[in-house]
């Protein structure tokens, strides 16, 4: 299926590994011109040269902090235009409420929270006046089933889960400007393994044993990889989805027992 999206430019958040770098991949195979962004050259160039081997589209890089005013200043000016936004940031640590003051909330929330809405001011009026706009917010499987030693993400995440739902229902969604938010559920990713890998030294078992356990209890029988999170966001970000706003979209493998 063509995608309607080669020639479009996309900033893709925190595209070194991981799920963002899926994104970026899957976007960059649909002829999308990229600016990808990390804190880390090192990882962030390797990526970059991964994704100009697939003779895609455009890649550019920036090294900076996202979460950061000077991060997002430099990675939008990289972008020509950003037709496609996919915010995208690391998760807060988990933990105890009762351990946390109030700078670890303001954290969370700069991360989570706020950097994605100033980068979504910044891009969503441009989006409008082009008649075209893809924003796509990976957010969190625990927006929807919080979990609780995750209560900083919970709460980050579902506050722009909140103020998402009104701005994509707003005059910006009769201007082709849809927004969405992206959930993962249990993904094979470093910062997965890196919580299992705590979980094992807690429980005396290994890293094998704790990810086994884990992965048996999804329906699906495995975690997911980040190739299928990228093409479900490089979908929402096609043309044949511009009725599609205002939804999270769980990709979890069947892991949310609800039916809504």
């Amino acid at each position: 299926m063509d995608l309607g999206i080669s020639g479009k430019w996309a900033l893709v958040c925190a595209a070194s590994k991981g799920l963002g770098k899926g994104c970026a991949s899957a976007l960059v195979r649909e002829g999308v011109n990229v600016v990808i962004t990390a804190r880390g050259a090192e990882a962030l160039e390797a990526t970059a040269a991964e994704l100009r081997a697939l003779n895609g589209g455009e890649v550019r890089t920036v090294v900076g902090d996202i979460t950061t005013s000077e991060g997002r200043a430099a990675a939008l000016a990289a972008c020509p235009q950003v037709d496609i936004l996919v915010n995208n940031a690391g998760g807060p640590p988990p933990g105890d409420f009762r351990d946390w003051g109030r700078d670890d909330w303001i954290k969370a929330l700069d991360a989570n929270m706020l950097a994605p809405i100033e980068l979504i001011k910044a891009t969503v009026d441009a989006m409008a006046a082009r008649d075209f706009g893809r924003i796509v917010n990976i957010t969190s499987g625990a927006v929807k089933a919080p979990i609780g030693t995750l209560g900083l993400s919970n709460g980050a995440r579902s506050g722009l889960t909140g103020f998402v739902a009104g701005l994509a229902r707003s005059n910006v969604a009769a201007r082709g400007v849809t927004i969405n938010g992206l959930l993962p559920g249990a993904f094979d990713t470093l910062r997965l393994r890196t919580t299992m890998q705590a979980a094992a030294g807690k429980a005396g078992q290994s890293l094998d044993e704790v990810m086994a356990k884990r992965s048996a209890a999804i329906p699906a029988q495995r975690f997911g990889n980040a190739e299928e999170f990228g093409a479900v966001c490089a979908f929402i970000c096609s043309v044949q989805a511009g009725y599609l706003t205002g939804q999270n979209v769980l990709l979890d493998g069947g892991a949310y027992p609800g039916t809504f």
